[in-house]
């Protein structure tokens, strides 16, 4: 919806190798490790009791939601303590920290992008905590534009997001602090780098559309009471900021009324500065979409769609039509042409039709360019303005292409290209040749060739088929015998494409095989694939994950004993469900960042947003009992063997909040059965991921890749 908005975290993967040597395979048989025995920390149990349509659900860690008290605090303090001191006595530890910072140690070059008199392009030297923004000059020379390695000391302060003005003269940059989604706005005149205007604050889930340079509009909500990091938020609402008033004086635009209480408001200017577009949600899937003539003064906002059974954004304008994205009676979506003056859906024609796979689209020097997932597996295809199609742009592999984005006037367009054994490689595009050449390469220690990552298809527990891509090094012995990751997420309409990382690469070049499953509740395969995985029929999603398991065992890349599962957000949702499930079938568990209280994970922040893929404890008794069947912090069961679990989460994070994570570890801690350690890490001043600083990432990821190992049985790499 927002396509002039530059989110700081899409910058570059994550990318770079070295070689190591393949794990050494010392399997104890008892699977014990040579770590101390663990004596948990005791947790206070509340005698808190929630009554839904006549159940009574006990609560014994609610405490724990309390982020602002001294009691939680002091419990985090000493589970932190706790889990350092098991993981500081495995061996290896400090040998995957030597292997992922010389892995993320080289420099990484994102696709420039032009505004006004400028290039833009961001730029990490190779260990620096945040990408720093550089700009060309017209001497050819670069310099440093924005530094946010200089926003904080310990590098927790980030980039978040980045809008220019249409003319290039101005552009508005938002903060995050210490991983937090509420944000800080600052504009720069792009000439003079000098402020403009004041600082805003409290703004939240906002992208920022320019109106000329007169000012923009962006959305918050009214900052809570008590903790900013837990209370609940869900009237967001729409303000224009004139540059040349104080934040007090901003004019509310939309969602100040019962009427227009929506979760998630968001606004979109066409290039011609004519028409204000804003949509508006209640969840996280479907919105409604307004439009209001700004050359009119009298204008009111007129409906275009005034339900919200469908996600409809605008994609680009000029003198005549607006391009909408939607998948308004087209599940894998389709490019429609509107008349600003007859905008509903009945006058909406056709520009680009739904076909089999699910549509994005970006536009770009006069052209549409329309992405394609075919088995998660990207394809472009490039129209023109007419809606014939120009070419198939040849990519080179199998992967995801990213990019094709740019100003009606470019002529030269840039896009990057990955999977997971291929490092992020950029390349410019000639809009009118179509040819594309190679424009970074990144210059690591990493050989392709000696890795293959294959596409399979398993069967999943009602019959449906699933794709999986699986990656190792050549020549792997499938003996069942490879520490082996399996990664899911199931939800929201995401999906999993190949990407390239740094983390995962040192996982494979240890000899690690890592699987990435494109489960049911993604959006691979359209909205029907999503839907196939929300609300009452959410377990098709965990049971597509075991058998993704299922099958890496069956095949011998895997055993039950080498076998760990790894998600984050609502992946840790998935990781706390299977393991609950199938407790026989995972050796290691990594949920990250999860939702795991599912009764009320919709009391805290924006949790009520996600209403759509998951439904609420209060929907009905029906619904009630569904959650309650797999929520993880309510499945735990007294004398059960679970995973080595390894839980994570930060101290802000105000997305998913830490609660979820804490509850379910002190569930485990107290009823796990035999040795499998389950331990929490909790990152202090850390939120839901984005903007998460290099030195942090290397120390997580030490952490996670050691437990997993350790716990695996291996004892030396």
């Amino acid at each position: 919806m927002l396509k002039k908005t530059l989110l700081a975290c899409a910058l570059i993967s994550l990318s770079g190798c070295q070689n190591t040597n393949d794990f050494k395979q010392e399997t104890q048989n008892n699977m014990q490790t040579n770590t101390s025995p663990l004596t948990y920390p005791k947790t206070r149990k509340a005698d808190q009791v929630d009554n839904y349509f006549g159940h009574q659900v006990a609560d014994p860690y609610r405490w724990l939601e309390d982020d602002m008290s001294a009691e939680t605090a002091a419990w985090v303090s000493t589970q932190n303590k706790t889990t350092e001191d098991y993981l500081s006595q495995i061996p290896f530890r400090d040998q995957i920290k030597e292997t992922l910072t010389k892995l993320m140690d080289y420099e990484k070059v994102g696709t420039p992008f032009t505004h006004g008199d400028y290039t833009y392009y961001f730029k990490n030297d190779g260990l620096q905590n945040q990408h720093v923004l550089y700009r060309k000059l017209a001497d050819g020379s670069s310099e440093i534009f924005l530094d946010p390695n200089s926003f904080s000391e310990d590098g927790t302060t980030s980039l978040a997001g980045l809008s220019f003005s249409k003319d290039g003269s101005l552009v508005a940059y938002q903060i995050s602090e210490g991983g937090s989604d509420w944000r800080k706005v600052i504009v720069l005149n792009t000439k003079t780098k000098e402020q403009v205007g004041e600082t805003l604050v409290d703004v939240k889930f906002s992208g920022i559309s320019w109106r000329g340079n007169t000012g923009f509009y962006y959305a918050s909500y009214d900052k809570p009471t008590g903790s900013e990091l837990s209370a609940k938020t869900d009237q967001h609402k729409l303000y224009f900021h004139d540059l040349a008033k104080p934040q007090s004086s901003d004019t509310l635009v939309f969602g100040g009324t019962a009427e227009q209480k929506h979760r998630y408001v968001g606004s979109d200017v066409t290039d011609d500065g004519r028409y204000l577009l804003v949509s508006a949600a209640i969840s996280t899937s479907g919105n409604k979409l307004f439009i209001k003539d700004l050359h009119n003064p009298d204008a009111q906002l007129e409906a275009i769609l005034a339900e919200d059974n469908s996600d409809t954004y605008l994609l680009e304008s000029d003198e005549q039509w607006l391009y909408f994205v939607t998948n308004l009676d087209a599940p894998n979506k389709r490019v429609v042409k509107v008349n600003p003056q007859k905008p509903q859906p009945e006058h909406w024609q056709d520009f680009i039709a739904q076909t089999d796979h699910v549509l994005t689209a970006s536009s770009a020097g006069g052209y549409i360019f329309a992405h394609y997932m075919v088995d998660a597996i990207s394809a472009v295809k490039q129209y023109d303005m007419q809606g014939k199609l120009v070419r198939d742009i040849a990519l080179p592999g199998a992967g995801s292409a990213n990019g094709f984005t740019g100003n009606k006037e470019d002529k030269t367009i840039y896009y990057a290209f990955s999977n997971y054994n291929t490092p992020s490689t950029s390349f410019s595009f000639d809009v009118e040749s179509g040819k594309s050449t190679v424009y970074q390469k990144p210059k690591i220690n990493f050989n392709s060739d000696d890795y293959v990552s294959e596409q399979v298809f398993y069967t999943s527990k009602d019959g449906t088929k699933v794709p999986m891509l699986i990656t190792h090094k050549k020549g792997l012995k499938r003996d069942g015998n490879n520490p082996t990751i399996l990664y899911g997420y199931g939800g929201f309409n995401v999906s999993l494409t190949p990407y390239f990382s740094s983390t995962t690469a040192a996982w494979l070049e240890m000899g690690g095989v890592y699987a990435v499953a494109n489960i049911r509740g993604g959006g691979e395969y359209g909205k029907n694939w999503h839907k196939a995985g929300t609300q009452l029929q959410k377990q098709n999603v965990f049971d597509d994950f075991i058998s993704a398991a299922e099958y890496l065992i069956d095949e011998n890349y895997a055993s039950k004993r080498k076998l760990g599962v790894f998600g984050g957000s609502n992946g840790g949702l998935l990781v706390g469900a299977v393991m609950t499930q199938r407790p026989d079938l995972f050796q290691v568990a990594l949920p990250a960042v999860g939702v795991l209280d599912m009764l009320r994970y919709h009391t805290f922040t924006s949790g009520a947003g996600w209403a759509y893929d998951y439904g609420t404890a209060e929907q009905s008794e029906q619904m009630f009992k569904y959650l309650k069947g797999y929520s993880p912090v309510h499945n735990v069961k007294a004398g059960v063997q679970y995973p080595a679990t390894l839980v994570t989460t930060g101290d802000h994070d105000d997305r998913v909040v830490p609660a979820h994570s804490y509850k379910f570890a002190a569930e485990l801690q107290e009823k796990q059965a035999g040795n499998n350690p389950t331990l929490i890490r909790i990152e202090t001043n850390a939120g839901h991921g984005a903007g998460t600083p290099t030195s942090k990432i290397i120390d997580k990821y030490t952490d996670i890749f050691g437990f997993a190992l350790h716990n695996m049985g291996v004892t030396k790499l």
